[in-house]
């Protein structure tokens, strides 16, 4: 009974659409019964909330949350006709051989559009189907907001896109393949934007993919803009709105980059703005059809995109004095940045608080030891009143190794107190905190915390800690989860990607876990260190939105990696005493950073705060009708 009783506790909130399928309720207690009795609560808690995110079905999140009433199309319409600054936006569209259905598609999505001060720009790159011309022309001759150019010779996209771009008189750009669809409020959206932020120079919305039977899938609902996660791929990609003076500022698209065109343009375009220029519009505004052929359909259709992608980010690395390297990852068709150490390595100091628990600190302390490859480092290990004779003998025998100071503080425990008083004798130019129960996976794990930590913009960086049964325990922090904070893609498997790819992704987070986390000594000063207020819980998403607040990016890598042998049914065998001050430190991070708990710019609003696997939110916290 008391497992059966824990394993209902670790069940997120059912969405109406689980609720809603017959037999679905019954179905997840059956199989959870079964995953309980042979694979424990951890794996219960994978399996239901895997089993939780497939019952809650795109179609019934489009029907019910992204599909306009009749109402909703005549309210979107009036206050298109009200926005104060009405731009003309130039849709372009190069074409070649389009099949015809497709074709059509597409220019009526544009022709459909609630906001109407529209062009739309089409270059034909000198189809060899007669069709593609007469249907062209004959869009044209019914509407007048259609300008065509017609190639006398095949150029590939980049050289049909420009032809496209200088029949463009908009004051903004976007664009739109010539086989994809636009949905109908996809140019209110923008405009709505453009009103709302007018120094913005580059918008970009969410997107999702038609199959081959015309049906909606794989919505992408995007983060803000995350400058190391768009060097990992194109976040960007479609809805992509350029001002016009950028694109004409950068020249175009480039010939010779066909594959990753709108990767580099997009990479040469933040050269020249700042990233409050860069706005995310966070609804799904762009259909991105999946065909054979199509980049779309996976990364076997245009291989050489990938190549082109990479050489597009370390031409823009080089252009903007930065030491990264990038290379690709084939098998996700995304990217890693490598940031080489200096020559003389900085001292980092290792603060590891412990008590007792020989079982746990002692592989940590071998496996830093034995497989860590980064020279520079010391270990100081605060012994916060150990009394067990076994721990006391094996701090003892640490003594020898000059890498390794024993720091006695016998004060009440205090995880928040302990670091900051142990960085006073921290002989490091880097800070890293390490809990006692993790164990080294990678042996190059610190060199990769380390080459992060040490540019100038970024705070503070965590890695990607397992459990040992090889489920993911941190892969970044997601704020707002169950009111504060919960670790993107918790009890993932060993296998899978993530989402979109996210849990092998260098990409900033507003806050990574303090069970292993790396920053320069002079960061940590400045922002007063931890958050004394906070013993237990939650003091380093408060130290690290402190470090956000001040200016830093915090990063989450993939490549440092570790086991953290925290138990995977922790709090849920609590005291009351322990439960109380939970809820204390719970209710005094809310008080501090409410505003930023509901809305992380690592996250997406059309995303659950009920859980951590990227689930749909069911209702989202953004609604069709209302304004952003």
């Amino acid at each position: 009974m008391p497992q059966l009783l824990k394993a209902a506790a670790a069940i997120p909130d059912l969405s109406r659409g689980l609720i809603s399928r017959s037999g679905g309720l019954k179905t997840a207690i059956m199989k959870g019964w079964r995953v309980l009795q042979r694979e424990g609560l951890a794996g219960f808690r994978v399996r239901f909330n895997s089993f939780h995110q497939q019952c809650v079905d795109y179609q019934d999140w489009i029907r019910e949350y992204d599909t306009p009433t009749r109402e909703q199309r005549v309210l979107l319409r009036q206050r298109a006709g009200e926005f104060p600054d009405q731009p003309l936006i130039s849709v372009v569209m190069p074409t070649y051989n389009t099949e015809v259905r497709w074709l059509v598609a597409a220019i009526e999505s544009v022709r459909t559009q609630l906001y109407q001060n529209w062009e739309l720009c089409i270059a034909d790159d000198a189809s060899t189907d007669p069709r593609v011309r007469r249907i062209l022309e004959c869009f044209a001759r019914e509407e007048p907001r259609i300008k065509l150019e017609f190639r006398v010779r095949n150029g590939h996209i980049s050289a049909a896109s420009n032809s496209a771009l200088r029949l463009a008189s908009g004051d903004y750009v976007t664009f739109l393949d010539h086989d994809d669809v636009l949905a109908e409020h996809a140019l209110f959206w923008v405009v709505d934007a453009i009103n709302r932020y007018p120094d913005a120079q580059l918008i970009y919305s969410d997107e999702d993919k038609l199959d081959m039977d015309g049906r909606r899938v794989d919505p992408y609902f995007k983060c803000d803009w995350n400058e190391d996660l768009f060097y990992s791929h194109n976040m960007l990609c479609h809805l992509s709105v350029y001002k016009s003076r950028l694109i004409q500022a950068v020249g175009g698209l480039r010939e010779g980059l066909e594959g990753a065109q709108d990767y580099d343009l997009a990479l040469r375009s933040i050269e020249r703005i700042s990233a409050r220029q860069i706005v995310h519009i966070p609804r799904v505004l762009y259909h991105w059809r999946i065909h054979r052929g199509s980049t779309a359909c996976g990364a076997s259709a245009k291989a050489y995109a990938l190549k082109a992608g990479e050489r597009a980010i370390n031409e823009h690395l080089q252009r903007t004095g930065s030491s990264g390297v990038v290379e690709p990852l084939p098998d996700v068709r995304m990217y890693r940045v490598r940031y080489p150490l200096p020559a003389a390595e900085p001292k980092v100091s290792l603060i590891i608080p412990s008590r007792n628990g020989l079982g746990v600190l002692k592989p940590c302390i071998e496996s830093i030891r034995s497989k860590t490859t980064y020279g520079h480092y010391e270990i100081l290990i605060v012994d916060n009143g150990s009394d067990d004779p076994d721990t006391l003998q094996y701090l003892e025998s640490l003594k020898p190794d000059e890498r390794v100071r024993i720091l006695r503080d016998d004060r009440p425990f205090n995880f928040s107190a302990l670091v900051n008083a142990a960085v006073a004798f921290a002989s490091g130019t880097v800070i890293g905190l390490v809990n006692n129960d993790v164990e080294v996976i990678s042996p190059d794990w610190l060199s990769e915390l380390v080459s992060h930590a040490l540019r100038p913009e970024v705070g503070a960086v965590g890695a990607r800690l397992w459990y040992p049964n090889d489920t993911l325990q941190h892969a970044g922090v997601l704020l707002g989860i169950r009111g504060v904070a919960g670790h993107a893609h918790k009890y993932l498997p060993r296998y899978q990607n993530g989402y979109f790819g996210r849990s092998r992704l260098i990409q900033s987070f507003c806050a990574v876990t303090g069970a292993c986390l790396v920053i320069r000594k002079e960061t940590f000063r400045k922002v007063g260190g931890l958050n004394e207020a906070l013993p237990t819980s939650f003091n380093d998403v408060d130290f690290c939105l402190r470090v956000r607040e001040a200016g830093y990016r915090n990063i989450y890598t993939p490549y440092a990696e570790l086991y953290h042998h925290e138990s995977a049914t922790r709090g849920h065998d609590e005291t009351a005493e322990q439960r109380l001050r939970f809820s204390q430190e719970s209710a005094y991070v809310k008080q501090l950073w409410g505003h930023l708990l509901a809305n992380d710019p690592a996250y997406s609003p059309n995303l659950t705060l009920e859980h951590e696997n990227f689930g749909l939110a069911w209702p989202p916290r953004l609604q069709l009708q209302t304004a952003s």
